[in-house]
């Protein structure tokens, strides 16, 4: 079974689309079967990897509302074993649409379960919001990923998505958990940037990446030519951190499989 990674902030302008494409991108490139699930209506993730989500005849919304199954909906990208399930104008309708569907909030979960033993990773850029696509990815999600801009009211919107997380897991997805805040946009030669850096280890000191991902203006420029960063300029700080992040991603999957296996079998007593 692929592992389920939400990408969320409710926050916007975090890098947390940029950290989606591009982790994506870079765990394709380790080998990885992924897909890549946009499910905000901006579609930034969309273009950001070269689709005109405007001339897309389907995309997920279809598939949340029942009119495709999701595999009908998923395209190929430039990346080998890189997939996605794009977002398309009608995503915008769809918080509205789905209010009066059974089963609304697992209309997304239902639809990745069907498709999660096809894919090493399914990685879900959700909308800088908390409706009810929101809810729907953190429903269908295992694991979620922070993307934390290095700045002041970083710390303050951390504290409302943890409280939302915790809402989600006590009421719908009680397995939900955190695989890790990322540090973004750090500027080394900000004292704010620093500070806050070293304010996230001190109250989170298990759940932030090793890995910062730098202010870098190549990752700004790369979604405008419909690429990732390794596509753009894989030598650039951004390409460099993003690649060192999918490496830290797998390697705590690895250390959790190690240790599931690690767990010797119950023996049978014999009175």
């Amino acid at each position: 079974m692929g592992r389920i990674v939400a990408v969320v902030n409710q926050k916007g302008g975090v890098g947390k689309t940029t950290t989606a494409i591009n982790v994506a991108a870079y765990l394709a490139e380790r080998g990885k079967f992924v897909l890549l699930v946009d499910v905000d209506p901006q579609a930034n993730a969309t273009s950001g990897i070269g689709h005109n989500y405007r001339e897309l005849e389907h995309g997920l919304y279809d598939a949340l509302v029942g009119d495709k199954q999701l595999r009908d909906v998923i395209h190929s990208t430039s990346i080998d074993g890189f997939r996605i399930a794009p977002a398309t104008p009608g995503l915008a309708g769809a918080n509205v649409e789905l209010v009066n569907v059974e089963r609304r909030e697992f209309r997304l979960k239902d639809l990745l379960e069907e498709m999660s033993s096809s894919y090493d990773y399914i990685i879900i850029d959700c909308p800088p919001s908390l409706g009810l696509l929101t809810v729907n990815s953190l429903v269908a999600a295992e694991e979620i990923l922070i993307p934390v801009q290095a700045e002041y009211y970083a710390l303050e919107g951390l504290g409302q998505l943890l409280e939302t997380i915790e809402l989600v897991r006590e009421s719908i997805n009680p397995t939900l958990k955190i695989l890790g805040a990322v540090i973004t946009m750090f500027d080394n030669r900000n004292k704010l940037s620093k500070d806050v850096d070293e304010e996230l280890r001190k109250f989170f000191p298990n759940k932030i990446f090793g890995t910062v991902i730098p202010r870098n203006v190549k990752l700004a420029e790369a979604p405008s030519f419909g690429k990732v960063i390794m596509q753009y300029d894989k030598l650039s700080r951004g390409a460099v951190a993003y690649s060192a992040l999918a490496d830290e991603i797998i390697a705590v999957h690895l250390a959790e499989e190690e240790a599931v296996h690690a767990i010797p079998p119950a023996k049978d007593f014999v009175l």
